[in-house]
């Protein structure tokens, strides 16, 4: 009961130290406008000077906005922005973080922008353990979703989480699960094709999420060992790496991503990135600039709204409800092509889209990166 009074009260305090920050921000800032929507034409080098390239990105449209987390809004008139982070509305406790959440636009727009009609929603081709690590085919996209478990005697702190790729009518085809294992000393996330074998001893294990010990920092793994157990040949591959910045009490903002993959070959094949030294990792190459063979992306920033009172994106109909884990993922010289975008449409139900250079697996680390609890901004 104490833990429970303790905790209430450390959300209170958040509450209370987010709205009166909104309300400073509100009289300073004024009235903000949304960028005009642009057709990116996706053909320039988006990575260092020996980095590679994602190649031929093709055209696309996006927006997003970000507010409180106020609950569904699929009823809202066409063309309303939803609010998305506000302290001084009831927000679900799962989402009482320093940084802002992120809302959709109420209903999508009737016209399909260049980016829906010119792009086919992709399939699984082949065995879903092959399917899940390949990158995703070029020009198409690839609309998933995930089930967030949480029933059960302890699925409430070690929930499992499932991953279905969307098909026509309904219809849902099983790709990977993923559960936060249990007397680790940070967070470490197990991923299987199969949803009840979730050990690293079975066939279906198909990677792992680790996180540093604040929460802020995660890298994606392939099924293979450390390099300190196991020969060079069979060294795991790191498929990405997420950093979020820091923001105790919010004074920031809605979060911020920083996201790094392994770059990719003309013929978009993934670069290997198989450390075998601490330098080697993806986290290192980012902190020390060395962006050869890697590609950096970051979250779409989210515009503040004067008139609904929230920062603002828009996820064509994909997402209906406020969140601190709503987000788009771009790079910083082609905001319009939108890699992944990931958020919540119920309490434990999400919708998490991807395009190349993406696969499943790394798409779904990426997420679940999103789903875990940060020190560094609560």
């Amino acid at each position: 009961m104490a833990a429970t009074s303790i905790r209430d009260q450390k959300i209170e305090q958040q509450r209370q130290l987010m709205e009166q920050k909104m309300k400073q921000k509100r009289q300073n800032l004024g009235m903000v406008q949304a960028n005009d929507l642009r057709v990116g034409s996706a053909k320039r080098p988006i990575s260092g000077s020996r980095s590679r390239e994602l190649h031929e990105l093709g055209n696309q449209i996006e927006v997003l906005t970000v507010g409180d987390d106020t609950g569904e809004h699929s009823g809202e008139e066409e063309g309303e922005s939803v609010p998305v982070c506000s302290v001084g509305r009831d927000a679900s406790t799962d989402d009482i973080c320093a940084d802002a959440a992120v809302a959709p636009i109420g209903r999508p727009p009737r016209d399909l922008s260049p980016s829906q009609t010119a792009e086919i929603e992709g399939s699984v081709e082949g065995a879903v353990e092959t399917f899940v690590v390949t990158p995703a085919k070029h020009g198409t996209l690839y609309k998933c979703r995930i089930a967030r478990d949480r029933k059960g005697m302890d699925r409430g702190l070690y929930p499992t989480y499932f991953l279905h790729l969307e098909k026509d009518y309904g219809k849902k085809v099983f790709l990977l699960a993923g559960r936060k294992r249990k007397k680790s000393a940070t967070s470490n996330y197990l991923i299987s094709t199969d949803p009840t074998e979730l050990t690293r001893q079975a066939d279906s294990f198909a990677g792992k999420l680790r996180s540093n010990l604040l929460g802020t920092a995660f890298t994606v793994y392939d099924n293979g060992k450390a390099w300190k157990k196991s020969h060079r040949d069979q060294t795991r591959h790191e498929l990405a790496a997420v950093v979020y910045d820091t923001n105790v009490l919010g004074f920031k903002g809605p979060r911020k991503m920083t996201v790094i993959l392994p770059g990719m070959t003309p013929d978009r094949q993934r670069v290997v990135i198989a450390p075998q030294d601490e330098s080697e990792t993806l986290l290192e190459r980012w902190r020390s600039q060395n962006f050869d063979d890697v590609v950096v992306l970051h979250n779409k920033t989210p515009v503040w709204n004067d008139e609904t009172q929230s920062y603002v994106l828009n996820f064509h109909g994909r997402v209906t409800q406020a969140s601190v884990k709503n987000f788009q993922i771009v790079h910083d010289s082609e905001p319009d092509y939108v890699v992944m975008q990931f958020g919540r449409i119920s309490e434990d139900l999400f919708t998490m889209d991807f395009r190349y250079p993406l696969c499943a697996l790394q798409a779904f680390g990426i997420a679940l990166s999103s789903f875990d609890s940060k020190l560094a901004c609560e």
